[in-house]
């Protein structure tokens, strides 16, 4: 990247025209599952929130990440596992096309778990 992004549009104006595209796509589903969600940079990345992190997503190198927290991964572990993760995070890779209908039961998963979080 170019310099520290101050928006997300900002951030995704630093990558590629076809890295644009996929982060573009994300964003949208966010949008659209998430519309109470606030956005925001953190971690220098896009980033929303919706009684804390909700989920955040970013471009690399090879690949863009998507950080759902553990209990988005955790609730779709079989259909991550052809994917490189870790606890909270999943990696998709640049030369293959995002799986959107994953990626948008994930968020709306999220969602459900931020609007169900008593606290406890």
């Amino acid at each position: 990247m170019h310099s520290k992004p101050k928006t997300v549009d900002d951030y995704i104006s630093n990558f590629e025209p076809e890295v644009q595209t996929k982060l573009k796509a994300i964003r949208e589903i966010v949008l659209e599952e998430a519309p109470k969600a606030s956005e925001c940079i953190s971690y220098e990345m896009p980033t929303y929130k919706l009684r804390g992190n909700l989920v955040h997503f970013g471009a690399f190198k090879k690949h863009i990440g998507l950080y759902p927290t553990p209990g988005g991964i955790s609730e779709f572990a079989q259909e991550l596992a052809m994917y490189t993760g870790a606890k909270g995070s999943v990696q998709f890779p640049l030369d293959e096309d995002l799986p959107l209908d994953l990626i948008r039961r994930i968020v709306r998963f999220r969602v459900a778990q931020a609007n169900d979080d008593t606290g406890g």
